[in-house]
């Protein structure tokens, strides 16, 4: 796993070679490496990877994270600038890939969250029940992962940090450590809660090890899930699934919210569940509701 330092590294030597090998502005150095920074923050929270692994998804969810807080389209098109520069200069100087090489910022006005439908998510589940029924621990974690994800609307650093003692069975509920360090507690299903219980009695067993301490998800090594891990195990279940944006585990974070405002739930609640601190970020998913009403009546009304 790289250290933080290696990706600011290669940034702040990517912005040394804008001001002494090509004569860019000093404020343009400034703020292409304060939106790479801002790009190495991401990655630390997420997905923490070395500079020759970096890949396109990387990049895109950065930017449709970006996207969700707000930034205009016209930053969000700076930052993309700055990442195919950036990659581009890796690659000529031999230190990483060019993976931003077809990065497009998001369209403006389109910067919704990806959302995948009910039977998409059947598809998964069965798909996840299927190696899960093999006995394989590492498959019956991966079912366990996803059910939480899109039972909880968590995030994906709130996953990993959970420990054994952040679940109640009884009651069906998690406490979960959100950004500021703020506890919540967020509810289960059934499906969730069963995952969850055969994971402690058949997967967690095989995997566990003397470093693995009191986290509730462990890794194939025994050590505590990480991030990367949860974004490759996404990004093989949303591989085939419809939709567009990201694939990365944030998806079934956004489809969890976006099917309980399907369902009718209340938006203060479905921000209580997701952690926002300001109901306009949980407004969005209204927003996508709203976007696929419209699609269904232009599909389906005859004087649409």
């Amino acid at each position: 796993m790289a250290t933080a330092s290696e990706l600011r590294e290669a940034i702040r030597d990517y912005a040394r070679a804008l001001d002494l090998e090509l004569g860019r502005a000093a404020h343009t150095c400034r703020a292409v490496e304060s939106d790479l920074q801002r790009f190495a923050d991401h990655v630390e929270r997420h997905a923490p990877v070395r500079l020759q692994a970096l890949d396109l998804e990387h990049f895109r969810d950065w930017l449709w994270a970006e996207s969700q807080e707000g930034y205009a389209a016209s930053t969000i098109a700076r930052r993309a600038s700055s990442a195919r520069g950036f990659t581009a200069w890796l690659k000529s100087t031999g230190r990483g890939p060019d993976a931003a090489r077809r990065l497009r910022s998001p369209k403006a006005g389109r910067s919704l969250p990806r959302m995948v439908s009910a039977d998409a998510m059947g598809e998964i589940f069965g798909d996840l029940r299927a190696r899960a029924g093999t006995g394989d621990p590492v498959s019956i974690r991966d079912l366990a992962v996803v059910e939480v994800l899109y039972a909880s609307g968590i995030r994906v650093a709130e996953l990993c940090s959970l420990d054994l003692d952040s679940l109640d069975l009884d009651e069906r509920i998690l406490r979960v450590i959100g950004k500021g360090d703020k506890e919540r507690v967020v509810p289960l299903g059934a499906p969730a809660a069963d995952a969850i219980t055969d994971w402690l009695r058949r997967g967690r067993p095989e995997l566990v090890r003397d470093g693995s301490g009191e986290a509730l998800f462990i890794g194939a090594r025994g050590g505590r899930i990480n991030a990367r891990t949860v974004y490759e195990l996404a990004r093989r279940m949303l591989e085939h699934a419809p939709g567009s944006g990201p694939s990365g585990p944030h998806a079934f974070r956004h489809t969890a919210a976006t099917h309980l405002l399907d369902g009718g739930a209340d938006l203060r609640g479905v921000q209580e569940l997701l952690g926002h601190a300001d109901l306009g970020t949980t407004q969005i998913y209204t927003h996508v509701s709203t976007e696929r009403l419209r699609e269904t009546y232009l599909r389906a009304h005859p004087r649409a």
